[in-house]
């Protein structure tokens, strides 16, 4: 993401520092065993947009950015962060990840799984090396990430409105990890509890912007931009805003657009022809517009949440991280 910062030194040291990040990273999936180490390696060779260790080393600059624990701090986010991706391509069967075969089109869903636990493993053990509060941290956000795999796979309970679970959802798997990036970036830069607080806020409300952001470029984008096949969760049936949005569209207003689009939804989405009518449909249907703001709405609530926070580059820097979030939906 481009965060357009006009502090030049800091552009600089955030530069530098994911360049760290990226070295270190490749060391810690480093693996003896032939097959784990080409498998550890598959997703960081690929790439990505390295959020979450940036959100790490940019609230680092709220106190002392030259701590070495921040570089294995966001080292550690960025390993779980990727461990979650094995998992997630297998539970969705997502044939693409970054623009590359998912790691179980290439060795298989054993394989793939058993490569997100090492990657975990590597995590725990970087973060051991942090202190117990850091360990205590990243236990309650792997707990979260689980929680909300777990609710997103069951799906809402009876009674339960599916718009409010999926948003649940989304703060679990992907909001509180950000806001664990933040708050790891801070406490090991020596921030106090005040800051941490508000941080965690930020990431939160932010991480939520940042999916819900995801929701409406898998519809959009041409997949050369995003990595990943446009309409791949509408063919894996995955929720999203958009189509939580159409059910409950026709559900008030039964008009002909919403009523195909819920058709086509309930009904075999393997073939191009569906997927390519499903995904025209959408984009041109309400709904789309409307999680397009409510991750505005999401991004700007991450903002309002820094009021505490003294101005300054850093600060200037977390706004400007918020808009970018919501911006890759233009």
């Amino acid at each position: 993401m481009d965060l357009s910062l006009v502090d030049e030194h800091l552009d600089a040291r955030l530069r530098a520092g994911l360049a760290e990040v990226e070295a270190t990273l490749r060391a810690a999936v480093r693996q003896t065993d032939p097959l784990a180490d080409d498998a550890s390696r598959h997703l960081v060779s690929a790439g990505g947009k390295r959020v979450r260790p940036m959100l790490a080393l940019l609230a680092a600059h709220l106190g002392d950015p030259d701590r070495r624990e921040i570089l294995q701090a966001a080292t550690v986010v960025e390993l779980t962060h990727l461990a979650t991706l094995y998992h997630d391509d297998v539970m969705d069967s997502a044939p693409l990840r970054r623009g590359a075969p998912a790691a179980h089109e290439v060795w298989g869903n054993t394989v793939a799984i058993l490569t997100g636990d090492l990657l975990f493993a590597r995590a725990s053990t970087i973060v051991a090396g942090l202190g117990p509060e850091a360990v205590r941290i990243q236990a309650e956000t792997f707990e979260r990430l689980c929680l909300g795999q777990l609710h997103e796979t069951i799906g809402p309970r009876d009674g339960e409105d599916p718009v409010e679970h999926y948003i649940q959802v989304l703060a679990d798997k992907t909001g509180s990890l950000i806001a664990t990036s933040a708050r790891f970036g801070a406490m090991f830069a020596g921030c106090g509890p005040d800051v941490l607080d508000v941080l965690v806020a930020y990431g939160e409300r932010v991480g939520v912007a940042f999916q819900l952001a995801d929701d409406v470029i898998d519809l959009m984008s041409d997949g050369a931009t995003s990595g990943k096949t446009p309409g791949t969760d509408l063919r894996e049936g995955v929720p999203t805003l958009p189509t939580l949005l159409v059910r409950r569209h026709a559900a008030e207003h039964a008009d002909t657009a919403s009523l195909r689009l819920v058709e086509l939804l309930d009904g075999d989405l393997s073939g191009d022809a569906e997927l390519a009518e499903t995904v025209a449909l959408l984009r041109d249907h309400p709904a789309t517009g409307q999680a397009r703001s409510e991750a505005a709405r999401w991004a700007q609530e991450a903002v309002d949440a820094l009021a505490p926070l003294p101005e300054g580059s850093a600060t200037s820097a977390l706004r400007a991280f918020a808009a970018a979030v919501v911006a890759r939906t233009a």
